[in-house]
């Protein structure tokens, strides 16, 4: 099973990510994580997709498509892989048609000030731990290694909501192409809790 999880920032697609990987045995790949790693190594590719992530752009198409290339031409993801954060245009989306088969577009649903305030709030570790700051009651440590929380530079509602209108125009139109391919479900998240939504999720890829 290859699997495309849409949502807007924020809307829960690295929780539920982790979940389904898990579950149902698929690789979980995230354009985000291989591009953190490159930005945290001080590569090339991650010097420039840090420059448009501060500022709450897309990086280049013809990059982030290359990476998703090579990544699934490994011999791990003969089972079935998960996508997140990729495709994220239209124009991503018929380039992955190009050299990949896939089975379903999971779409996350989620109102725009929960997705503000999620972000907004949220702090993380350098061992991978994520809080937000209405469960750390003062808290500036983690719980799981000691080290110092620290909110991402893109984390600020200035980005963020560069983020969300980027989506709008870049991303949201994928919606009603996977829709048009028969391939697309949508899960509402709304103020669920990530249990409930995993719940709604499994009832859908159960299928």
């Amino acid at each position: 099973m290859n699997i495309i999880l849409l949502g807007a920032p924020g809307a829960g697609k690295g929780t539920q990510a982790t979940r389904i990987a898990q579950k149902y045995g698929v690789i979980h790949i995230s354009t985000g994580d291989m591009f953190r790693s490159n930005i945290k190594e001080g590569t090339e590719i991650g010097k420039l997709a840090k420059s448009y992530i501060d500022a709450g752009k897309l990086v280049p198409d013809a990059v982030t498509c290359d990476i998703v290339k090579d990544r699934l031409s490994k011999a791990d993801v003969i089972g079935g892989y998960l996508l997140d954060g990729f495709p994220r245009s239209l124009f991503q989306a018929e380039e992955l048609g190009k050299f990949a088969d896939i089975d379903l577009c999971l779409n996350l649903e989620v109102d725009t000030a929960l997705i503000m305030d999620r972000i907004c709030g949220r702090r993380v570790c350098s061992c991978g731990e994520t809080y937000h700051v209405s469960t750390l009651k003062g808290e500036t440590t983690c719980a799981k290694c000691g080290n110092e929380l620290y909110r991402r530079d893109d984390d600020n509602p200035e980005t963020v909501k560069a983020r969300l209108d980027t989506y709008n125009v870049m991303t949201a139109p994928l919606i009603a192409y996977y829709a048009a391919q028969n391939k697309l479900a949508t899960v509402v998240c709304g103020n669920k809790t990530p249990d409930e939504v995993f719940e709604a999720v499994c009832a859908v890829l159960d299928k």
